[in-house]
């Protein structure tokens, strides 16, 4: 069993600051880390916490994404029918 510290979450940057890729690839690695077992229960418990945040923000991005497409696709169609009519 590994005796590593409870990592430093203050160290980290905040996930609301994050862009899609780097929340992604962060909680990659949070997933990596946990699968890999051998963490005393402070910390993975610390690293569920911080794959939590980073999870949210990931969705918060893609939801965006879908607002963005569908506001895009909306105005395409409006303007599909309006050429129509």
């Amino acid at each position: 069993m590994s005796s590593s510290p409870a990592p430093d979450l203050s160290a980290l940057p905040d996930p609301a600051g994050l862009g899609y890729e780097q929340a992604r690839d962060e909680l990659v690695a949070v997933v990596q880390r946990l699968e890999a077992g051998g963490e005393p229960l402070e910390v993975s418990l610390a690293l569920w916490e911080r794959g939590e945040a980073l999870a949210a923000r990931c969705q918060q991005w893609l939801d965006g994404a879908r607002e963005r497409l569908a506001t895009a696709s909306g105005g395409v169609a409006q303007r599909q029918a309006e050429d129509e009519a």
